[in-house]
C-alpha cells in the first residue's frame, strides 16, 4: 500500500471524457490521506544505525540511543512532506566502551565541540508502491551535505493506548571523509583499518500529534 499518491489508469474514453485514453492519474487513498499530520520520532520503538567495514574483513555496527525527530506527512502531495532529526553523538553505542570512547574524540566525531548531527529534509518524493526517497542536509562536525534516503513505508496503526503509528525503514551510504571523518591506519597486510563507505540505517515508528482544539 502507497503512502501517498497511487497510479490507476483513466477508464476508457465513453466514461472518462476529461481523461486521454490510456493516461496514467494519480489519485488520492483516502485512507492513506488521512494518515496526513505531524509526527513525533518515538526513540523508545525506533533505530538509527550505521555499519562500516573493519579491518578489509568484517563490519562493526553502532547506533545511536538518544535523538528526537519530527515528521511532517501529507497524504496528497508527498513532494509537501518534511522530516528533520537532531541525533545526540555522545549516545554512540558499539558494544566496546573503549571504540565508543575513540570515535566520541577529536579523531572521530569530536562529540565534545560537536554534540549533534541533525538532518534536515529539503525534498521528498515516491518512487514506487510503497518506496519513497527522501532528500535532505545532513550536518556533522559543523559540515553540511546533501544526503538522500530510501525508505520503504511498513504500514499505520493504532497502539494499545491510542496512539496513531507510522512506521518507516531505510538505509543510505555516505563517505564519512566527506564530512572530515578521515582517521585511518593502514594495515601490515595491506589496505586499511576502517573504510571509507559508512552505511546508515534507520527504523522509525512515529506518533501522531493530537489535533489542535
Amino acid at each position: 500500500m502507497a503512502l501517498f499518491n497511487r497510479k490507476r489508469t483513466a477508464a476508457p474514453a465513453d466514461t472518462a471524457p476529461a481523461a486521454t485514453a490510456g493516461a496514467a492519474v494519480l489519485e488520492a487513498d483516502p485512507a492513506l490521506a488521512a494518515l496526513t499530520g505531524d509526527y513525533t520520532i518515538d526513540p523508545a520503538h525506533s533505530s538509527i544505525g550505521f555499519t562500516v567495514r573493519h579491518a578489509m574483513v568484517t563490519n562493526v555496527r553502532g547506533s545511536f540511543g538518544e535523538y528526537e525527530g519530527t515528521l511532517t506527512l501529507d497524504g496528497t502531495d508527498p513532494s509537501r512532506s518534511t522530516a528533520s532529526i537532531d541525533t545526540k553523538i555522545a549516545s554512540i553505542d558499539t558494544g566496546i566502551a573503549d571504540r565508543d570512547g575513540h570515535l566520541l574524540s577529536a579523531d572521530f566525531f569530536d562529540a565534545e565541540t560537536f554534540p549533534l548531527m541533525t538532518f534536515r529534509s529539503t525534498a521528498a518524493e515516491q518512487v514506487s508502491g510503497d518506496r519513497f526517497r527522501i532528500t535532505g542536509d545532513l550536518t556533522l562536525r559543523d559540515v553540511t551535505k546533501p544526503l538522500t534516503i530510501d525508505l520503504e513505508f511498513n504500514g499505520s496503526a493504532t497502539d494499545v493506548y491510542g496512539a496513531e503509528r507510522v512506521g518507516f525503514e531505510g538505509s543510505a551510504e555516505i563517505l564519512r571523509s566527506d564530512w572530515g571523518l578521515t582517521w585511518n591506519a593502514a594495515l601490515e597486510t595491506g589496505g586499511v583499518m576502517l573504510s571509507d563507505k559508512v552505511k546508515l540505517t534507520f527504523d522509525i515508528s512515529a506518533v501522531k500529534a493530537a489535533p489542535q482544539a
